[in-house]
């Protein structure tokens, strides 16, 4: 089991879940944050921290998630890693919560 960051961090990508990573599992895309399944240990800190509530456990995911489980997987791999908290994009609190953000995920 690991946990996914799924469609609401697109365009929020709060970082408040990094901070609390104790094995620097999350990378950073441009408007997106992944978390790395063969880094994750599991540990569940990250899922309360995120301001989006986009972070689920693998097991958890709806149907219409299940694709967010492939993304993590493919974007940690091109994606640097981020171990620091950042300021959120000023525009975060306005995209948090939107539907259909899947179409303007940055790779």
């Amino acid at each position: 089991m690991t946990f996914v960051v799924t469609e609401n961090c697109i365009k929020c990508k709060y970082t408040d879940c990094v901070e609390v990573c104790p094995v620097d599992c999350f990378y950073e895309g441009p408007n997106f944050l992944v978390i790395h399944p063969d880094e994750c240990i599991d540990c569940g800190l990250c899922e309360p921290e995120c301001p989006a509530d986009a972070i689920f456990q693998d097991d958890d995911l709806s149907d219409e998630q299940q694709i967010y489980v492939e993304l993590n997987t493919d974007l940690a791999e091109i994606w640097p890693n981020i171990s620091l908290k950042k300021a959120a994009p000023a525009d975060a609190d306005d995209w948090n919560g939107k539907p259909d953000k899947l179409k303007l995920l940055e790779r």
